[in-house]
């Protein structure tokens, strides 16, 4: 009797770690998330714009991010100028044409106090840098539908120089035109996947 008590215990508590340790894929939902950037423009100003078209999946161990990918369709800019715009996907900047997508693949994931900073490879413009991308975890919650969503903000700046990205012009007071830094900010919601079974 006591062995098929302890037998059930261990059992259980196999199933209690195996539910904890499950593994849950979320999927960005484009439709309630926004990918932004900002740069100086003319030293006096800075220029906001967003990327229109993008796609990503986060993995989460129990509340906790443990893998993240996105990409970014580069030629989805949007500034709020058509003329601007024409000129950032073309070879002065983004160069569609030859570079349609922007990645970003996570390779760890580091804690720093309430903190969550993700890793990874981020290739723009033909070139691969590692980055840290310090990031917000909001949720788990349960949508009206039933879906489980997973909330993720996060901000960090680039140099578009480091990316192959130089275009320039010098302004009159020894300024230019366009700012090397760059700020990107994300904002997503992610919807939990049905297990593959």
């Amino acid at each position: 009797m006591k062995t098929t008590t302890l037998l059930t215990a261990l059992l259980a508590a196999g199933s209690t770690a195996a539910v904890l340790q499950a593994e849950d894929t979320y999927k960005i939902d484009p439709v309630h998330s926004s990918v932004a950037f900002s740069v100086r423009h003319m030293v006096i100003n800075s220029v906001k714009g967003k990327f229109k078209q993008f796609s990503g999946t986060l993995v989460m161990d129990n509340d906790a991010v443990k893998e993240a990918n996105g990409t970014i369709q580069t030629a989805s800019i949007d500034t709020g100028n058509a003329q601007r715009d024409n000129d950032l996907r073309s070879a002065n900047f983004f160069d569609v044409a030859k570079y349609p997508t922007i990645t970003f693949k996570s390779k760890r994931v580091e804690k720093k106090g309430d903190e969550t900073v993700l890793i990874g490879d981020y290739t723009m413009h033909g070139v691969t840098k590692e980055i840290s991308l310090p990031v917000k975890v909001g949720g788990p919650v349960k949508d009206p539908w039933g879906s489980m969503r997973i909330g993720l903000e996060g901000k960090t700046k680039l140099n578009r120089k480091d990316f192959g990205m130089t275009y320039n012009k010098v302004l009159e007071t020894g300024g230019l035109l366009v700012g090397d830094e760059v700020e990107l900010e994300i904002n997503a919601e992610a919807v939990k996947q049905a297990a593959v079974k």
